[in-house]
């Protein structure tokens, strides 16, 4: 009946990719974002409905969590040399998510002891980031300066936040967390994870997934550059030339 009745909810919610687990039923209102020319940018609803034994005594924890797909990165540190800023040390960053997306019903320090939060990856601090080290491939601590620098980055470029009040209760069983995916979002599939808390402990958790993909025009020279990749390259350098020739022939006018 629980799950029933979270469906219908959901259904007239417009939930789209709905995933149910043991006591929760997640869903986005959104199961594809298409991209144009024009895509400034999307906002998603992320909807859950969760069994009312979980929320018995009060609503527990909830954490969101939106992860795009993997992608190695490499962050620089630079070095003065002979008065010069040099790059000099850099540290690879192995299939980490592209975006990352962090929102939760109140501060995670207010959750769970430390060790819970670190074992849930609950706060961007807290995600695991796979590094190249030598011949290691391993997560780091929190203050290292590569790992801060890299978060720094993606934070600035808007790729990675954290929202501490970004899950509300819009019913008693019922919430509802809002996911703002920029216009530089990367193409591909977002893993989406819910995560119930209560006395700092994990009583629920479901997962679901939506696309970022082109469409219209980009999305056919996108699929025609990977096919013909030869004749993509030769008609972007013959352009190229012609814009070149047109141009000059306009500034000796």
């Amino acid at each position: 009946m629980m799950v029933r009745a979270a469906v219908l909810i959901l259904a007239l919610l417009g939930g789209c990719g709905m995933a149910r687990a043991d006591g929760l039923v997640v869903s986005v209102s959104q199961a594809q974002v298409h991209i144009t020319s024009g895509f400034t940018g999307a906002d998603l609803v992320v909807f859950g409905v969760m069994d009312p034994q979980d929320a018995a005594g009060g609503s527990p924890d909830v954490v969101v969590t939106v992860r795009g797909p993997g992608q190695t990165f490499t962050t620089w540190r630079k070095t003065r040399v002979l008065g010069l800023w040099m790059n000099a040390d850099s540290r690879t960053f192995l299939d980490v998510p592209s975006f990352l997306d962090i929102l939760t019903s109140r501060p995670p320090e207010e959750m769970a002891e430390p060790a819970s939060l670190q074992r849930g990856q609950i706060g961007l601090g807290r995600i695991l980031l796979k590094q190249r080290i030598g011949d290691d491939h391993a997560d780091v601590v929190s203050a290292d300066p590569f790992r801060a620098a890299f978060l720094r980055i993606q934070q600035a470029q808007g790729l990675y936040r954290e929202n501490t009040c970004g899950v509300t209760f819009i019913a008693p069983h019922v919430f509802r967390a809002e996911v703002a995916i920029p216009g530089t979002a990367p193409l591909g599939r977002y893993q989406v994870e819910v995560q119930l808390l209560r006395g700092g402990r994990p009583v629920a958790s479901a997962t679901t997934s939506f696309d970022v993909q082109k469409t219209g025009v980009e999305q056919s020279i996108a699929e025609f550059s990977q096919r013909n990749g030869l004749l993509y390259g030769l008609a972007v350098a013959m352009g190229s030339l012609m814009l070149g020739g047109v141009a000059s022939i306009l500034f000796r006018r």
